[in-house]
């Protein structure tokens, strides 16, 4: 894995011109010389990195992200945040690229004393995985690339009082616009999303019939994103947007279900129940029973006698 602890470093190595400025860059993709990748690769950047891309293939082969592949002939907007690794590799062998579009470099310095500083990180769609990038409608990348330039011309102006506030406002712009955009996406790709929400099903079911439940203990956001090849913060604003509801929730729902089936048709007592759902302490499965429920085990229980 290749490290790039500041964007000077990166540029240098992707043979490119020191930056106007050392903690912001802004780019065109067909600035950087194509190059051939034989292998696979994986890239960690200490800066924030948004990029806007099309990936024409001549040879028609397509790049390969973590579980799935995708070609890039659409305009798509991905997001890296620091300390994220980025992993790449090319099917069948070296393969010449043909790219366009924008990059935005920001170090995490750069938005000292600005709002951003603060609220850059609750964007979830930093934690996505590069597969899960946003798809952009034509008019959607016309809005971000506008963005981008205007950003890019403030850069190479004159630095002054003014452009550290100037640069942040155009940021946290396109920053809102990508929220907007991944929502339409989350509502529009609905026959993805909904195959999505059944086997978000069908994975919790299959874990809480598992014979060894007890044993392996309630099941996690991240084991539930696993099992769907998908990262945890996209399954959470996905089901959020669709359902109203987070992965945890989901959860959740499934879990108090599975344990009204239990308290009205078994004998088991409380304990055993909580245990055999895999909790390890009686009062933390009563607390989120009665949290779901407004009713205590005990007092469900006894409506059905």
């Amino acid at each position: 894995m290749k490290r790039f602890s500041t964007i000077s470093e990166f540029l240098q190595f992707r043979q490119l011109p020191r930056p106007d400025h050392p903690l912001i860059s802004v780019f065109k993709v067909e600035s950087v010389d194509s190059e051939t990748l034989s292998e696979a690769a994986a890239w960690c950047y200490d800066f924030y990195c948004i990029a806007l891309k099309r990936v024409v293939n001549a040879q028609q082969i397509k790049l390969k992200y973590g579980q799935q592949t995708y070609d890039y002939d659409e305009g798509i907007l991905s997001f890296v945040a620091p300390g994220q690794v980025l992993r790449f590799s090319v099917d069948q062998g070296a393969i010449q690229l043909n790219q366009s579009g924008w990059v935005l470099l920001v170090h995490p310095d750069f938005l000292w004393h600005t709002p951003l500083a603060k609220t850059i990180s609750q964007y979830d769609f930093w934690g996505y995985s590069v597969h899960e990038a946003l798809f952009l409608s034509e008019y959607e990348e016309t809005v971000l690339t506008t963005i981008l330039q205007t950003i890019q011309q403030e850069c190479r102006a004159n630095l002054d009082a003014f452009s550290k506030r100037i640069i942040g406002s155009q940021l946290e712009t396109l920053l809102n616009y990508a929220d907007r955009f991944y929502h339409r996406q989350f509502m529009t790709r609905e026959k993805t999303n909904h195959q999505l929400l059944e086997r978000v099903e069908s994975v919790l079911t299959a874990y809480f019939n598992h014979p060894d439940l007890a044993i392996h203990g309630l099941p996690t956001v991240g084991y539930l994103a696993d099992a769907l090849h998908v990262s945890p913060k996209y399954l959470s604003s996905l089901l959020k947007v669709l359902t109203g509801q987070t992965a945890q929730q989901h959860i959740h729902d499934k879990l108090i279900e599975r344990a009204k089936e239990k308290l009205s048709t078994t004998e088991s007592s409380v304990s055993e129940i909580a245990y055999e759902l895999g909790f390890e302490h009686l009062p933390s499965f009563s607390k989120l029973f009665k949290a779901k429920t407004a009713q205590s085990p005990l007092d469900f229980r006894a409506s059905f006698h």
